[in-house]
This record gives structure tokens, C-alpha cells and sequence, in this order.
């Protein structure tokens, strides 16, 4: 059995894509080292690494989630991922559409707005 450092990074990286995990363990100090251990290990090895719903269920909720609690910042993150989890565009504005009607209007409105800046980056057509 995979220790849960080793199952985060793996999980990280199929959800996330190798060019980013390599981006932010290039970026690591010995300052944020203890919270790269952290997501790595409690996000990725243990909540997405979980197989009771599905990365494409997780990428939703994620998304969801992110909108509702304001944390726009990670939104683009999530989106571009979203590609490797199997959400598709019409998935994710289903997320936002119940961010709308549980969370506020204006949390789903500035993550769409989002959503869309990203895809439009991406080259996928809406």
C-alpha cells in the first residue's frame, strides 16, 4: 500500500496535471513545505485519492465550493483541472448554478465570469 505522501502526489498530478505540481514543488520552501504536506497529503491522499464518488464529482463539488465561499482565486486552478477530471463545461455551470440558488447570485455570476475567461484561455469553445 502506497504511503498517503506518494498516493497525494500521484493523485495530484492526474487531476492537476504534471506541469503544475512541477511548478509549485519548483516553487517550495522551507517555509510553505509543512502546507505543500498538508494538501498533498490530506486533499490529495486522502479526500480526492478517496474513490466514493468519482474526480469528476470531486471537480464539481470543488468548484462549488470554492464559488460559494468566495475563494475565486482557485477557481481558474479547478477549471483547468477539470479537463483531466472529465466536468465538462456544462457540468461546471451546473455547480455554479446551484452556488446560485443556495450560496448568492453574485458568488456564481463572478465564477462563471471566471469560468469562461478560463475556457476562453484554454481554446474551448462555449
Amino acid at each position: 500500500m502506497q504511503d498517503r505522501h506518494e498516493t497525494g502526489m500521484k493523485t495530484r498530478r492526474q487531476v492537476l496535471g504534471d506541469a503544475h505540481v512541477d511548478r509549485a514543488e519548483a516553487a517550495k520552501v522551507d517555509f510553505d513545505a509543512p502546507f505543500q504536506t498538508l494538501i498533498t497529503e490530506g486533499a490529495w491522499g486522502t479526500v480526492w485519492a478517496d474513490d466514493t464518488i468519482t474526480h469528476r464529482e470531486r471537480s464539481m463539488l470543488t468548484l462549488a465550493l470554492l464559488a460559494a465561499m468566495g475563494n475565486f482565486e482557485e477557481i481558474p486552478m479547478h477549471i483547468r483541472a477539470s479537463r483531466n477530471t472529465g466536468a465538462e463545461p456544462r457540468d461546471v455551470l451546473q455547480a455554479f448554478m446551484h452556488v446560485a440558488i443556495y450560496a448568492g447570485v453574485p458568488k456564481a455570476n463572478h465564477a462563471i465570469k471566471l469560468a469562461k475567461q478560463t475556457y476562453a484561455e484554454l481554446g474551448v469553445d462555449l
